[in-house]
């Protein structure tokens, strides 16, 4: 397949399973992330690796965010078990710099760039690959203990891991519905 036929048929698949990655692997698919778009070559990202004992841990402070919130039982229950949807989770956050020529939404979208290039690779790779925000991304507790400064963002939480099913290609949207020539 070649990259546009790769492009024009990807999609993200939420049945993962299996184990992590090996190192090589991961490392392949973060270097894919390093080399997107970055006006004035500020780096305004950060990947934070999240496997085995880290998928415990995460899982620990999504529970102690939703209780921290007064969640309820059913809630607490959804969100411990958030981390264990795949095997590898690679959190992309923000890492902003000032700087007089690239304002902080620039550095949020290099970072959202990352994001697409992560799960593109490990898509690439044969991996399948999701994409995940939700109130988890935003909450200061989650953002504490993974370390991220509060002033920063999660971009999204890529869920990575062997495909428990293939999925049936998606229809894709018409461009004349989200096109015009100037």
């Amino acid at each position: 397949m070649n990259i546009l036929e790769f492009l024009h048929t990807r999609q993200s698949n939420p049945h993962l399973q299996g184990n992590a990655p090996d190192e090589a692997t991961i490392n392949n698919i973060l270097k894919a992330g390093m080399r997107v778009p970055d006006h004035a070559g500020l780096t305004p990202w950060h990947f934070t690796v999240v496997k085995e004992e880290g998928l415990t841990k995460l899982s620990k402070a999504f529970k102690s965010a939703i209780i921290s919130d007064g969640g309820d039982e059913a809630k607490v229950e959804k969100a411990t078990k958030m981390p264990f949807r795949a095997p590898l989770i690679i959190v992309v956050s923000t890492r902003f710099h000032q700087h007089v020529k690239v304002p902080k939404q620039e550095q949020l979208i290099a970072a959202g760039c990352a994001a697409h290039a992560i799960q593109m690779a490990a898509t690439s790779l044969g991996l399948g690959a999701m994409w995940r925000t939700g109130e988890m991304s935003y909450h200061p507790l989650v953002k504490e203990r993974l370390a991220i400064e509060l002033h920063e963002e999660i971009i999204g939480f890529i869920y990575i891991g062997d495909k428990a099913k293939e999925l049936p290609l998606k229809n894709s949207k018409d461009l004349n519905d989200y096109v015009k020539y100037f």
